[in-house]
């Protein structure tokens, strides 16, 4: 049985994980959580990992480490991480069944939490 992952990645998020991670001295991947801001109430953030925090979700693709900050969790449940280059914006895109809206500018989300029982039973815990 495979060990249960809060999230996924494509290969292109895990290229771009270990470019990133390639670039700096002490680097481990990056985490992935969420921060109340903008118009639609909620935004993703993703910050550079030098340690691990015990607490966070790891989650790893073809050698690239992404680790999901406990509180965000609940929030981030099934989502995929993508990395995509546009005309308009590259970055890292994320496609979350939480999700209930979007702000115009793409910048904010609304996010409803999952259900606490689902993240559970998926982590064997219930």
């Amino acid at each position: 049985m495979s060990r249960f992952q809060v999230m996924t990645m494509t290969d292109a998020a895990a290229s771009r994980v270990r470019e990133i991670v390639a670039a700096r001295e002490g680097a481990m991947g990056v985490r992935v959580g969420i921060k109340k801001g903008g118009c639609a109430g909620m935004e993703y953030t993703v910050d550079l990992v030098t340690e691990a925090d015990p607490k966070d979700d790891h989650v790893e693709h073809e050698g690239a480490h992404v680790y999901v900050a406990p509180e965000a969790a609940l929030f981030l449940l099934g989502t995929e991480l993508d990395f995509e280059v546009t005309k308009l914006r590259t970055g890292f895109t994320f496609n979350n069944p939480n999700q209930t809206s979007a702000c115009g500018c793409g910048e904010s989300i609304e996010l409803k939490p999952a259900d606490l029982k689902a993240l559970a039973e998926a982590r064997g815990t219930a």
